[in-house]
């Protein structure tokens, strides 16, 4: 069944299934902040009390993973709960300017959540880096031609402060817009907030904030708290301080609107910190993980992981297991009692019954796989409760961590365990090889 006949059929049949008031859906993502780069995980400096008060009144995932350890990928799995080796986005999409044309688009194929979620009643709306296509032209691929109704967004990175290249579904905004972006993307996702509140509609928002990706700025009264430190850390924190703000104002908004108890509020980065080593030109942390951004070492794929859900989740909770941006779409229509389409291969799942401590352990492993300069690590990965093996499937080297005594992935194990190192390879190779079989729709 092709797309179009799934949601026709799914919206037939959402007509005689109204259950209970259905939650409001925000995904909220940073763009190259790392495990490290939030106080509630121990930064020295840094300081983001909002994102603080979610970790500790809210659900906070320790183990939480981007769904690949640069941009473009990871946004993908967060819209389907699919890895986006099954649907060709490989890498991050062209970075040489605002208007450079995309290498990847997100097939016409694939279902989104905007599309899974609109025969229940949902709006939803797209605000900030897309990154998934281009708006116009042969990549065309925009959020309204993926369900979303409205969007406020970009094609790819724009300055954090005075940014242009921005797009609504009737053309390109002219000029430069002023301010911080962070705030200027947030006005439309609150504009659109308001507007589904006070239709009466249950909404779905996906916020993707630009910061701290590069080129990072900060205003001036974001710099002011770190003015002791260098040019480059103060606008890197300050945009940080920018988009805590922002999180701040969209709970406040929520909370004025009467919809924040029954708002599922979920917020992560996109991948780990930008550059070779934590330093004055990369001032990013990974926490006391190894690697960086485009790494499969932890550090490149081991993110900021936050849930709120007043109305479900009234005490905090630390969840511990492993948890992905590609559990999205899964837990989602598992709590909205929407139809997950019959694809080749749905790799997230749903987190619920380890939300509600039903489960304490996920039943199924996470698999990534990257290309190009991965800063030092294979270019695939098998991760599981406790043991993560690294490999290039090509017989070369491979490195086996016990994540539950060295999550710092300090000592290879796969000479010791060389059993478990063959029963992984070949989970993984059969992972890859359906990948494969994804993308060529069979």
């Amino acid at each position: 069944m092709n797309r179009r006949s799934f949601l026709q059929l799914t919206a037939a049949g959402a007509l005689t299934a109204q259950a209970a008031p259905r939650p409001n859906i925000i995904l909220a993502m940073a763009d190259d902040q790392g495990w490290g780069d939030t106080s509630y995980n121990g930064h020295p400096v840094l300081r983001t009390p909002v994102l603080d008060e979610m970790a500790r009144t809210g659900i906070r995932f320790d183990r939480f993973y981007s769904g690949a350890p640069v941009c473009s990928p990871t946004r993908g799995s967060c819209l389907t709960g699919r890895h986006p080796y099954r649907y060709g986005i490989f890498f991050a999409n062209a970075d040489s300017g605002t208007d450079a044309p995309s290498k990847y688009a997100l097939p016409d194929r694939e279902y989104t959540i905007a599309e899974l979620l609109k025969p229940l009643g949902y709006t939803s709306g797209h605000f900030g880096k897309w990154h998934l296509g281009d708006f116009t032209g042969p990549k065309k691929s925009a959020p309204t031609d993926n369900g979303f109704d409205e969007f406020f967004s970009t094609t790819r990175k724009v300055p954090t402060v005075n940014p242009d290249g921005y797009w609504t579904k009737d053309g390109r905004v002219p000029g430069v817009l002023e301010g911080d972006d962070s705030r200027i993307l947030m006005d439309r996702a609150l504009r659109f907030i308001e507007s589904a509140v006070k239709a009466g509609k249950p909404f779905c928002a996906v916020i993707w904030f630009h910061a701290p990706h590069e080129p990072v700025l900060a205003t001036e009264a974001h710099r002011k708290p770190y003015a002791g430190h260098g040019e480059k850390e103060q606008h890197f924190y300050g945009a940080i301080a920018a988009v805590d703000e922002q999180m701040g104002r969209l709970r406040d908004t929520l909370k004025r609107l009467g919809v924040r108890d029954n708002t599922m509020l979920w917020y992560a980065s996109d991948n780990g910190p930008e550059g070779d080593r934590k330093e004055t030109a990369s001032p990013g942390s990974p926490g006391p993980f190894r690697g960086r951004k485009r790494s499969l070492f932890e550090g490149g794929i081991r993110v900021p992981g936050l849930l709120e859900w007043p109305a479900r989740f009234r005490k905090p909770r630390v969840i511990a297991t492993a948890a992905s941006t590609s559990d999205y779409v899964p837990t989602i229509l598992g709590v909205v009692h929407g139809k997950l389409p019959a694809t080749d291969g749905m790799d997230g799942v749903d987190l619920m019954p380890i939300l509600e401590g039903k489960r304490l352990k996920r039943d199924v492993p996470i698999a990534f796989e990257t290309m190009g300069n991965t800063r030092g690590s294979p270019k695939l990965a098998w991760v599981e409760e406790r043991w993560k093996l690294l490999t290039d499937l090509d017989g070369g080297e491979e490195m086996l961590f016990d994540l539950a005594s060295d999550a710092s992935e300090r000592t290879n194990m796969a000479a010791k365990y060389p059993q478990e190192c063959r029963r992984m390879r070949a989970r993984l190779q059969a992972w890859r090889a359906s990948c494969v079989r994804s993308r060529d729709g069979l």
